[in-house]
């Protein structure tokens, strides 16, 4: 893997089909000095979007990209630092440029992103009053297959070049003992090389079987600087085996992350991933 710094802070949707990540932002939802964690996924002509947070749209444009430009997204869960900008895509879509974005989501997720998320704000946006719209006038949608082959649910899909596996993660109620409890929330691992964790509390069985099934190059884990609640704790995380330590990268982190860089390395992580580069997988 290499990391190259952006030129000029601009990015484009394309690159000469190798595979590149680069961070939206970085931050935890309620960060005042990053973006939040939304990240991008390029290769050749393709990209994915994953998650669209408040401030995402805002973070786009400061790299020379139009939200209205992004094509396809999947979702992760239904927080707001994760689909706070959703609408506006969706309502652009619809109303300026005239085209759907394309999302990744199963129909489980559909459900549950509509009914308890968008409908309100995009549900009654026709001039006929009695006109109800639905998720499928604003987006086209990738149904994901099911991948029994796995202990825990994933599903896969494939947009050009990119292999995506979405696999359910433990993330909310902090009460929930495991990820079958949980309210759907879900990782992806990209081109079955890089695992992005999105949000999920410690769970360290989802990080030993895909790196034991896939040998994966590089992880991209949720991490607060403190311990408790819906999010994996960095105390928690240093009880992960060093060879898995040493290939993961936190993200989603607080503001005063600067105060843990130390910390960071004598634990054995890769270190903290950073907003506006390029990581790339040769």
């Amino acid at each position: 893997m290499k990391i190259e710094t952006l030129k000029n802070k601009k990015l484009t949707l394309t690159n000469k089909g190798r595979l590149e990540l680069i961070f939206i932002g970085v931050g935890s939802a309620f960060t005042k000095r990053q973006y939040q964690t939304n990240l991008l996924i390029i290769k050749g002509k393709d990209h994915i979007l994953v998650d669209c947070g408040t401030r995402c749209t805002e973070a786009l444009v400061k790299l020379g990209i139009s939200p209205s430009d992004i094509r396809t997204l999947l979702i992760t869960h239904s927080h707001a630092d994760h689909i706070g900008g959703l609408e506006e895509l969706a309502i652009t879509g619809r109303y300026v440029t005239k085209r759907k974005p394309v999302m990744i989501i199963n129909d489980t997720y559909e459900h549950f992103l509509w009914e308890m998320s968008l409908r309100g704000g995009c549900g009654h946006n026709e001039k006929t009053a009695h006109q109800i719209l639905t998720f499928r006038d604003y987006f086209d949608v990738i149904r994901p297959h099911r991948l029994n082959e796995h202990p825990r649910e994933t599903f896969g899909a494939r947009i050009g070049g990119i292999d995506i596996k979405m696999m359910r993660t433990m993330h909310i109620p902090d009460s929930s003992p495991d990820w079958r409890s949980s309210f759907w929330s879900c990782g992806v691992l990209i081109d079955d090389r890089v695992l992005f964790t999105s949000d999920t509390r410690y769970d360290a069985d989802l990080l030993t079987y895909f790196d034991e099934t896939f040998g994966l190059d590089a992880i991209f884990h949720d991490c607060q600087l403190f311990t408790g609640g819906v999010h994996a704790g960095i105390d928690e995380l240093k009880q992960l085996p060093g060879e898995i330590k040493k290939k993961l990268f936190l993200t989603h982190y607080g503001d005063n992350w600067g105060d843990f860089k130390t910390t960071a390395k004598q634990f054995g992580f890769a270190g903290f991933a950073q907003q506006h580069v390029r990581y790339i997988f040769d």
